[in-house]
């Protein structure tokens, strides 16, 4: 039994018949091109010399070694989805729900009671980009491994405390024609490397965009989910989509959201909500973003552009690095906030009448 340790808090034991990146590689063409594995610290390492990743396998060969790093991008996120299934024992939803057989979909992952359960309930918003499902970046995972470049420390430490997560896949929009062949082929013919800049792409229905996505899984999941109290860590794009979200559905996610984690967020609520400054106060007093700053973790920072939440230092200069690093910065926040909305409920509050039936006993 192989252990894996990717947190340092955490041991996550995978027994043999389990899938492994190796076991993924392995029996194919290309398995001498990617004798890679990811070792006990998470960290992908060479096989035979144990040494990182080397992005310039073939020399003078840009698009070879361009193609050969794609690969590995897709059996990565294969991998990840391996360990949102059987470390982190989500499960994975297909969307649209009335899809037909045969047609496309996408999906994301949640926990087991994350819909009925009146706990708190987190969601993970990526940034942009060729990643997919329970990933910050995948040139993070390759260069710093799975702690820092997944989001399964933010899964794990979000079940541990507030009981519920969904994990959304804003970037997986469209189904690829290309031949599963032709994408783990390292020496395309010359007619498929022509076709290669001319992909046929087919939209996934209502998952066409980041936008359309995290619409559809909130109008369909999230607000209809039991958890009275939801909150959104959001990166990078991942930002500017919640914003889209809450302009469409704002009272909605006002009610049910009680705050956000921006992680260098690209969103602009000047330009996003110019005309709602309702949205701007809620934004204001129920969010917070971490930025990419030398300044050390969660010092304040000034933002001269951007100024509509609290901003703080992320504790890295490295845009890749910021989600890991302000991880447990993260969590005591949303856990502060939570707290302030649970003994605001509960405190008594004065009306008018007993407010008259005071001032009269007197």
């Amino acid at each position: 039994m192989a252990t894996t340790d990717f947190t340092g808090e955490h041991t996550w034991l995978q027994a043999e018949h389990e899938l492994s990146l190796r076991k993924l590689i392995e029996g194919s063409q290309y398995q001498e091109e990617l004798k890679y594995d990811f070792n006990i610290k998470g960290e992908l390492r060479h096989l035979d010399t144990n040494e990182p990743f080397v992005f310039n396998y073939y020399k003078n060969a840009h698009e070879q070694n361009h193609k050969r790093y794609q690969v590995l991008g897709r059996l990565i996120t294969q991998y990840v989805y391996v360990l949102l299934e059987r470390v982190c024992m989500l499960q994975k939803v297909y969307i649209p729900t009335d899809a037909t057989e045969d047609e496309p979909r996408s999906f994301f992952f949640m926990s087991e009671n994350a819909l009925t359960s009146s706990s708190s309930l987190i969601v993970l918003l990526q940034d942009r980009g060729v990643f997919r499902a329970g990933q910050w970046g995948q040139r993070t995972i390759v260069t710093e491994g799975l702690e820092h470049g997944t989001q399964i420390p933010f899964i794990k430490m979000a079940l541990e405390s507030h009981g519920g997560v969904i994990v959304l896949n804003p970037n997986d929009n469209f189904v690829d024609l290309k031949t599963e062949k032709e994408w783990l082929s390292f020496s395309p013919s010359k007619e498929s490397r022509t076709s290669m800049h001319s992909v046929w792409w087919i939209p996934k229905r209502c998952s066409s965009s980041p936008e359309e996505h995290t619409t559809y899984v909130w109008d369909h999941f999230i607000s209809k989910s039991m958890a009275e109290n939801v909150a959104f860590i959001a990166h990078g794009y991942g930002g500017l989509v919640f914003v889209e979200l809450l302009v469409r559905r704002k009272q909605e996610v006002m009610n049910k959201v009680y705050s956000v984690a921006f992680i260098d967020s690209t969103h602009n609520t000047q330009h996003q909500a110019r005309s709602e400054p309702q949205i701007q106060e809620w934004i204001q007093k129920y969010c917070r973003e971490w930025v990419s700053n030398s300044k050390p973790l969660d010092k304040a920072v000034v933002s001269f552009v951007k100024a509509n939440c609290p901003t703080v230092s992320a504790g890295t200069e490295n845009y890749s690095l910021a989600p890991s690093c302000c991880l447990h910065a993260i969590f005591k926040y949303l856990k502060s906030m939570l707290k302030a909305k649970t003994a605001f409920r509960h405190s008594p509050v004065a009306t008018r009448s007993s407010t008259r039936k005071k001032s009269s006993s007197i």
